[in-house]
């Protein structure tokens, strides 16, 4: 689960980790009252979970309060498109916070490094950028410092990867602090990422967080019940929310084919086979073992809801998943929805001729193996 900037920002104070002061609102009446109270000089800032939100005009500087609430009223309920996300996103609420004053920005992150089985914490003295063109460009200017599981991390430790990433002599005894918090707040938060972008080193000496995301395991938000009543706001994409609120795994993935399927492994394996094929899948969705017919046919109207998609394939094995249950759940979305687009069903296993029965009298095309199904759905949406 992705927090909010707000809420990243809140979890990490409680950590140590110096943040500007700022509150969160959805009324411009508010915002004015909260710019005020910030001295007028401030910065508002759209809450989605969406890169690019400063180009698509969802980040903007002031210097009085007036200018930042009609901002404010202005950006509520306005969709933001940017490259990452041209679905676009609704903005629900803003975080009006303090301007900081920056004279040098810093990266910084802790994350889990699978292939070392380590917690690492990556730092570089090129922040304000994204990271990925940094290592693209110059891979040297990030340091990667590895936590032991059984000791943690030595200050020593950190002062020596502080100056092989160049960190300015100033910062680095409040930095050792700053990666401390960090890791201490990674891992009592259960997250999966904690970056900072940038760290700031203010004129007079300060390190601060000026932006900050944090992610958190799914499957710890039992610990975190504050965050759970938001977790349908995590989703980057709009279809990926409605998902969660319905239970559903699926994650958009930007292309025209839309697949769905019963297990992570079958769907796994009819995205490769999509691509293979020279098609692009639109998504991944796991209708889950057992499904029954209503769950199938929301899943396909979640698919649907894709205006990108061009076509499905329906790949199904049937062990507790009943090829005949799926079938019906199929033909009640066709039923019922406006379904105008090419569909392939494989369908294998649990009453499967029950189910190849059920379609064959429909605009279904029907697929023998996977490698068919997706060769016939690219060859279709063509």
């Amino acid at each position: 689960m992705k927090l909010h900037e707000y809420q990243s920002k809140d979890l990490l104070s409680r950590f140590g980790v110096p943040v500007p002061a700022g509150e969160v609102t959805d009324d411009p009446k508010e915002a004015l009252a909260i710019a005020e109270k910030l001295g007028g000089k401030v910065v508002v800032k759209a809450q989605v979970l969406m890169g690019g939100r400063g180009k698509a005009g969802g980040v903007k500087l002031f210097d009085s309060a007036g200018p930042a609430a009609e901002f404010t009223k202005e950006l509520i309920g306005k969709t933001l498109v940017s490259i990452q996300n041209p679905a676009g996103m609704k903005v629900e609420k803003v975080l009006i916070a303090e301007q900081v004053d920056i004279a040098k920005e810093f990266y910084l992150s802790v994350l889990l490094d699978r292939s070392e089985q380590k917690l690492v914490v990556m730092i570089s003295a090129k922040g304000g950028m994204d990271i990925e063109e940094v290592a693209e460009t110059d891979p040297d200017a990030i340091i990667k410092l590895y936590v032991d599981p059984a000791f943690g991390l030595c200050d020593y430790e950190i002062r020596a990867a502080l100056a092989d990433a160049h960190i300015p002599k100033e910062a680095r005894g409040q930095m050792v602090g700053l990666i401390k918090s960090l890791v201490k707040a990674y891992l009592d938060a259960d997250a999966e990422l904690i970056e900072i972008n940038p760290v700031a080193l203010t004129p007079d000496g300060k390190v601060i967080a000026a932006d900050a995301k944090v992610a958190i395991d799914d499957n710890a938000l039992f610990r975190h019940k504050d965050y759970a009543a938001t977790s349908t706001d995590s989703a980057e994409n709009p279809i990926e929310a409605e998902a969660l609120r319905r239970g559903i795994a699926y994650v958009n993935l930007g292309g025209e084919i839309g697949i769905i399927g019963n297990g992570a492994g079958l769907v796994m394996c009819s995205l490769d086979e999509v691509n293979a094929a020279g098609g692009k899948p639109a998504n991944f969705l796991d209708v889950g073992g057992g499904a029954q017919a209503e769950r199938v046919k929301s899943c396909v109207e979640l698919v649907l809801m894709d205006k990108n998609v061009k076509g499905l394939l329906i790949n199904i094995f049937g062990g507790i998943t009943r090829g005949d249950e799926v079938a019906k759940g199929i033909l009640v979305a066709f039923d019922q929805l406006n379904v105008n687009i090419p569909v392939v069903a494989r369908v294998e296993g649990t009453a499967s001729d029950k189910a190849r029965e059920m379609l064959a009298s429909t605009k279904i095309v029907p697929a023998e193996t996977m490698q068919e199904a997706a060769q016939k759905i690219v060859a279709l949406t063509r």
